[in-house]
């Protein structure tokens, strides 16, 4: 499970230069050495993107065999890049492979507002891995004509005809991820987890045969296959070495191979061989048994993500999307929060629940603040900023799971951003002070609690099936609000300065409620065109859980509405209320999946996530329109270079950062090009 803040970050996965392990690669060109002080965090922007760089700090730090890790843990996950792109949409490797011929070869006029906007519209493209928005899932709209694409690739010599050339411009596929009601949502999502003519009711009852071998232990049926028809009948194409995607596999395994060749211990690499086993037969009991050795493999500098993973872009909840994120450990930072995971029980304890969904045992649960060195896939560039996996309930409750925070994705994001936008939406001196000061601290143990305890909190009820299966499209936005929710109950709370993380729990727990409230109800709202509804499960769960706190408490005046100057902002008059509000809405979040109650996970989320107040959108579009900054960021990666020595063999690393968005996307589509356009 993912968290992400307001403002959606990105990153990519790392580039490398020829070395012997693939001598086929080409450099990347003009790249500069960047680790300093003075880091500039801020690269470029385009559309309502601003993309940003980060650092690795600790890196040098590690040993040559440790640097080695990361390395080929990275080009593992690059490697396998080109999968997203299919995942997400069936033309879109045919659609940015044309774009990109186009951009190389073009000799034309570069100065006319078309080819500007034509540079924009592919980099958009690149940040969102295919043609629909990465966080909308509404279709990218170009500013330019289907004549001056036509134009274009004549004086390119390129090709892209038929569908894969309309749909840029017409309206099909227009959403990528269509949760609304009412609607068969696998046939009207443009996503390419299912062929063109399968229905809801198709994917329903195919997994309804589906019987795992021990009812304890469900497989996570779906999880690593594209589901099609053919001849009328049913089947499931699994990503596997010869099978779907298998040319861009057998490139991860590879890679995977080295990386488990200088693991750091016995159980690390353990796992990364059930992992390299899971990619070559596709079989889902051998994901489960890697999942138990990854999820026990806790020692070491190094750690990873890295296969088919979170499902939101399915809106079944079936199928994973392709993800990695390679992980250095903070051991500050982690030393710090490690009082999270040594009180885990105590939360469960003293939370709201009622104690037949509270865990007796709370098992297995790590935490660490981890600076990333590289991501691909569903991570990049648009990257969560904490992670708890793995997402099996089953697992979660017999093992445990791994929580991390990405610790120098929130810090770049931190220090490339300005106050402009917040001091407008505060409603006063008071609020503004609390959030300058106690905010990003605020968003740091939010995050912590949110994956911590979160995500490894409450039971299923015995017999209840797994959420996707009972709470169907809900799923993924009922499990964010329910962990969000123990994230802001404990927020509010002595326990958190009785354990040396704050130093006044009341004044981070009151930035911690304005900031949520200001966002759930209002600055999320910049990021929908006016007139949308809320279809991104995120931002449906703090729309949802803003609202409903905000309607049950209104006749105690728990969180006041205030018209000023024609402008509307949200003030918290009693804090204490809004604690138990949270409270009381965790308890029936967690009544909810453990007993499998569609009907009331369908009223709470139609109800109070899904509609938008029109006249309010309109206002928080104009009010915002005077600020410049983009609403989403992203990250370009720093560039591990090996240097090689004696034997062809790695002798050492440097880090230099890319100059543009465009120099590292192009260098990806040329060296980490796996697949074929058509899959």
């Amino acid at each position: 499970m993912k968290n992400t803040f307001f403002i959606a970050m990105a990153m990519c996965g790392l580039l490398f230069f020829s070395c012997k392990e693939n001598k086929d690669e080409k450099p990347l060109a003009q790249v500069e050495t960047v680790q300093s002080a003075d880091f500039d965090y801020n690269l470029e922007s385009f559309g309502d993107i601003k993309v940003l760089r980060y650092q690795i700090p600790g890196w040098e730090k590690l040993t040559l065999k440790e640097q080695k890790l990361v390395y080929y843990l990275t080009q593992a996950g690059l490697a396998g890049r080109d999968i997203m792109w299919d995942q997400n949409y069936r033309y879109n490797l045919t659609i940015r492979k044309a774009l990109e011929n186009v951009y190389t070869n073009y000799k034309g006029d570069k100065t006319t507002d078309d080819w500007k906007n034509f540079e924009t519209y592919l980099k958009r493209v690149w940040f969102s891995n295919g043609i629909h928005h990465h966080y909308s899932n509404e279709k990218l709209k170009p500013d330019f004509s289907s004549d001056y694409l036509k134009q274009l690739l004549t004086d390119t010599n390129t090709t892209l005809e038929g569908e894969a050339f309309d749909v840029i411009f017409n309206d099909k596929d227009s959403k990528k991820v269509n949760q609304a009601k009412g609607v068969d949502n696998v046939l009207e999502s443009a996503v390419n987890f299912y062929g063109p003519d399968v229905t809801n009711k198709d994917v329903e009852n195919f997994y309804s045969k589906k019987k795992s071998p021990d009812p304890k232990k469900p497989l996570s049926f779906g999880l690593n296959s594209k589901l099609v028809k053919e001849n009328g009948q049913l089947k499931e194409l699994v990503y596997k070495s010869g099978g779907l995607y298998g040319s861009a596999i057998d490139k991860i395994v590879e890679w995977l191979e080295k990386a488990q060749g200088v693991a750091e211990n016995k159980a690390q690499g353990d796992a990364l061989g059930l992992l390299i086993q899971y990619y070559k037969t596709g079989d889902l009991q051998t994901w489960d048994d890697y999942n138990v050795a990854w999820t026990g493999a806790t020692e070491g500098n190094i750690d990873y993500i890295n296969s088919f993973i979170e499902v939101y872009n399915d809106p079944l909840g079936y199928r994973g999307s392709y993800e990695t994120v390679i992980q250095i450990n903070d051991f500050d930072m982690s030393e710090k929060m490690a009082v999270l995971t040594e009180n885990a029980q105590w939360f469960e304890d003293n939370s709201p629940l009622m104690e037949e969904h509270k865990k007796d045992s709370v098992v297995g649960v790590t935490y660490k603040v981890v600076n990333v060195a590289g991501e691909a896939g569903d991570s990049s560039p648009s990257t969560p900023i904490g992670v708890n996996l793995p997402n099996a309930n089953w697992i979660r409750a017999a093992v445990g799971s791994k929580s991390v925070s990405l610790g120098n994705i929130i810090e770049a994001y931190n220090n490339a951003g300005s106050t402009g936008r917040l001091k407008e939406f505060v409603n006063d001196s008071t609020e503004l002070e609390l959030e300058e000061k106690y905010g990003q601290l605020a968003d740091k143990l939010h995050t912590a609690l949110h994956e911590v305890i979160g995500h490894a909190s409450g039971q299923l009820n015995p017999g209840v099936g797994e959420t996707k299966e009972t709470l169907k499209t809900y799923a993924s936005t009922l499990e964010e609000g329910r962990a969000d929710l123990v994230g802001l109950y404990y927020l509010y709370n002595p326990k958190l300065q009785e354990l040396g993380l704050v130093d006044d729990w009341k004044k981070v727990g009151m930035a911690a409620y304005d900031g949520y409230i200001r966002n759930g109800l209002m600055t999320q709202l910049i990021r929908l065109n006016l007139g949308d509804n809320v279809e991104e499960a995120h931002m449906r769960n703090r729309q949802w859980v803003s609202a409903w706190v905000f309607e049950k408490g209104k006749a105690d005046n728990v969180i006041e509405k205030i018209t000023r100057d024609g402008k509307t902002y949200y003030n918290i008059n009693d804090y204490e209320k809004l604690h138990e509000l949270f409270g009381q809405l965790l308890r029936e979040t967690q009544r909810i999946k453990s007993e499998g109650d569609y009907a009331a996970v369908e009223k709470l989320v139609e109800t109070y996530g899904v509609k938008v107040d029109q006249n309010l959108h309109k206002e928080i579009l104009e009010r915002n329109k005077q600020f410049t900054s983009a609403p989403y960021s992203g990250f370009v990666n720093p560039v591990l270079v090996p240097k090689m020595g004696a034997n062809d063999e790695i002798e050492s690393f440097t880090i230099e950062q890319p100059k543009t968005f465009a120099e590292q996307m192009m260098f990806y589509s040329k060296n980490y090009s796996n697949l074929p356009a058509t899959n």
